[in-house]
């Protein structure tokens, strides 16, 4: 509350007509948190998508998060679309570089994101964790991160979301960032496959 997070959230403003788009925005981290990727490395991760993918997006932000938004719910990103503003979120990443999944062992299906980026998943002290090597993890930033939420943003125009097709609306975020994240960090010229 310190920093006016909660009102940032609900506050940022509609573009004016010219500006340059997308905003970006850039918290500071509590000390606990890093961002392993500049507002400004994003900015140009979305800058190797296809025009008509990013066209709309008004703002890109690095979001710090504290100790009471952390956990195995807490999100690492987020798409936000309303009141004139189309947002792609990014959270601050734990410092140490661990992030806490849980007590129990996560199925294979919901970690192998973070495997696919070099993730190692260990049991420590009762929990399980997932931990990165920095180049790994400004990949997964920029591959899937960035992407899914981008993909959100292009599916949110072709499909009606509700909690009824939660599981398909996420489905289809993930295969845009499987299908066009690799643009993003030049591991390929062109997609294997059109979204």
């Amino acid at each position: 509350m310190t920093d006016n997070i909660f009102a940032r959230a609900h506050s940022l403003q509609r573009p004016a007509d010219g500006q340059r788009l997308p905003v970006l925005l850039q918290d500071n981290p509590s000390r606990d948190y890093v961002f392993p990727v500049s507002v400004e490395e994003a900015a140009a991760a979305l800058e190797r998508l296809p025009a008509q993918h990013r066209e709309g997006i008004t703002h890109i932000w690095l979001r710090g998060r504290t100790r009471h938004q952390a956990g195995p719910d807490a999100s690492l990103a987020e798409f936000i679309c309303g009141s004139g503003v189309r947002v792609v979120v990014l959270y601050a990443w734990p410092a140490d570089g661990v992030l806490t999944l849980g007590r129990r062992q996560p199925p294979r299906g919901e970690i192998a994101h973070f495997i696919r980026f070099g993730g190692v998943l260990r049991q420590t002290r009762g929990s399980w964790t997932i931990s990165f090597e920095m180049a790994g993890l400004r990949r997964f930033y920029l591959e899937h991160l960035l992407c899914h939420e981008v993909g959100h943003h292009v599916d949110w125009f072709t499909r009606f979301w509700s909690k009824a097709n939660a599981k398909k609306v996420e489905a289809a975020a993930d295969q845009y960032a499987y299908a066009w994240g690799p643009l993003v960090s030049g591991k390929i010229l062109e997609p294997e496959r059109s979204f």
